[in-house]
């Protein structure tokens, strides 16, 4: 019973616990992930957070050595500024350029936030909440603004261009302006190298550079076409048999031109602009029919028994005191800055038997290098032409010239005013007028004799650009022929014209002049010489409407 008993009994075995095991390989699993977790966010902690930018430059998850080179290799990399389409490196060691690196990557290593919230980051890493939020850190840097300045005043001296020369086109007698220049704004361009001195990506700068305009043509220029152009006439202006004499005066700028202008020659005509002058300082009441006609015949005529008459009545009336009135005239005009102009006897009249008589003539001190044989009676120079046309242009617009010269009220504005109206009315068409375009106001006066033409005056154009133009041009020759000599002064006429008027220029000689100059009161006609009563002084013209 005993023995069958026990083979009948089951021995019982206890089980393996897998609940346990199971239970426990996964705290083990949990255990070590999250000790793999840990060890991996504390390898996170060596390096910079997520979103961290450092002078624009992402250095996410670098280590801080890997971080500094990143910027750095970014930003000391060289500049290129474009002067124009040249290029020019700037390396930013040149400058002094210097990254303050150290407090940058301290301030990036903040950003992952201080030792004591790790764990709360440690517990958003494992449950993926941690924020993404970016960091930007500013540039800290400095350069030395002095080697910048001296960088780029190089650049200036190298690549700034001054204007060029202007020059001349002989065969259309204009000019042409230079070609401009320009220059480096160096105090605009510093800030412009600041910011990409500073910025990892847009290492490139166009320089600013202003345009600094064609320089001003100066009127040197104009002296030079006027020689070139009497040259290619075969014209030589400073010869022993041939001699002209230019003067210019830019009554804008006070510039002029003065070639030979101190050489003595034959007044002729020209003579009656200090005759008129004198006339209108011995005048204390406006001028009356008589006067003004007789003013009339003197410079648009240029009749010689009219300006006899005028000296005489400066003289004091009588015939006997011309000589009077001429000394006046010579001793008044040279007092007004025409020290080499004079006149000694009275103005020939073709008159058979005629008895002249002289005075002795002032002290005068021309060029004494050329002879043109002046008249030992009557001479002048063009710059004292141009002086005395200059001081009644600024009588008569400023108050001043004659005025200033003569301060007791022998001149008013309105007298100086009328010299010029009277002499705008000389319409010759020829010598200094043919030069400028047809109906363009010039009030000058002429003369000619054999071997000399000459011609002086006040130019209007429109632009306002008003000059004075004094021209005498004399060859050694009996008979200096007018259509040779015309053509000349007009040429010279049309080059100042030209350079004072370069919107609308004379590209070519005017084909719609006469032949001759016209008369002032031809015979069967109408010249340019008002009707006697009808000389109206402040509107030369005038009378022409009642033809």
């Amino acid at each position: 019973m005993t023995a069958l008993s026990g083979l009948g009994t089951k021995r019982r075995r206890s089980g393996l616990p897998l609940l346990s095991i199971l239970s426990t390989l996964m705290i083990l699993g949990a255990a070590g992930i999250f000790v793999l977790q840990l060890v991996t966010f504390s390898q996170q902690q060596e390096r910079l957070p997520d979103g961290v930018f450092v002078a624009g430059v992402d250095v996410s998850g670098m280590l801080p050595g890997e971080a500094v080179a990143q910027w750095e290799n970014a930003l000391y990399q060289p500049v290129t500024l474009w002067y124009g389409e040249s290029p020019i490196s700037l390396r930013p060691e040149g400058v002094g350029f210097r990254i303050n690196s150290a407090s940058m990557i301290a301030e990036a290593e903040s950003a992952g936030g201080a030792a004591g919230e790790n764990w709360g980051r440690f517990f958003d890493h494992l449950t993926g909440q941690e924020s993404q939020s970016v960091v930007n850190i500013n540039l800290s840097a400095e350069y030395q603004e002095n080697l910048l300045d001296q960088f780029l005043m190089e650049i200036s001296r190298r690549y700034d261009r001054a204007p060029g020369k202007a020059d001349f086109d002989l065969q259309t007698l204009t000019l042409r302006p230079d070609s401009g220049g320009f220059a480096l704004n160096v105090r605009a361009a510093v800030p412009l190298i600041d910011a990409a001195l500073r910025d990892p990506n847009n290492r490139s700068v166009r320089l600013p550079i202003g345009d600094t305009g064609a320089g001003s043509t100066d009127i040197s220029i104009l002296r030079d076409l006027i020689i070139s152009y009497l040259d290619s006439q075969s014209f030589i202006y400073d010869g022993q048999t041939t001699v002209a004499s230019v003067y210019i005066m830019d009554l804008q700028t006070g510039e002029e031109i003065n070639l030979n202008g101190d050489v003595a020659f034959s007044a002729a005509s020209t003579i009656k602009v200090p005759i008129l002058i004198d006339y209108y300082r011995h005048l204390s009441l406006a001028p009356t029919d008589d006067e003004a006609f007789l003013m009339a015949n003197s410079l648009l005529c240029s009749n010689n028994s009219s300006s006899n008459l005028i000296m005489q009545i400066i003289g004091g009336g009588t015939e006997n005191d011309i000589f009077r009135g001429i000394g006046e005239v010579t001793e008044d005009a040279q007092y007004l800055g025409a020290r080499n102009t004079f006149l000694t006897a009275p103005l020939y009249l073709g008159v058979e038997g005629q008895q002249l008589g002289s005075i002795p003539a002032p002290s005068t001190t021309p060029n004494q290098n050329f002879n043109t044989g002046a008249d030992p009676y009557n001479q002048t120079t063009a710059e004292d032409m141009g002086t005395l046309f200059g001081l009644i242009y600024d009588c008569a617009n400023y108050g001043s010239g004659l005025i200033a010269a003569y301060p007791n009220g022998e001149f008013t504005q309105n007298e100086c005013r009328q010299m010029l109206e009277l002499m705008s009315a000389n319409d010759l068409e020829r010598l200094l007028q043919g030069g400028i375009p047809k109906d363009t106001r010039i009030s000058h006066k002429n003369g000619w004799l054999d071997n000399i033409h000459g011609d002086a005056g006040i130019v209007y154009p429109p632009n306002g650009r008003n000059y004075i133009i004094a021209v005498f041009l004399w060859q050694d020759v009996e008979f200096f022929s007018f259509a040779t000599a015309w053509p000349l002064m007009e040429g010279i006429s049309r080059a100042a014209w030209n350079y004072f008027s370069p919107e609308s220029p004379l590209l070519t000689p005017r084909t719609d002049l006469p032949e001759t100059a016209q008369e002032c009161n031809p015979a069967g006609g109408q010249g340019f010489l008002p009707p006697f009563g009808e000389v109206n002084l402040n509107d030369i013209n005038a009378w022409r409407a009642n033809q």
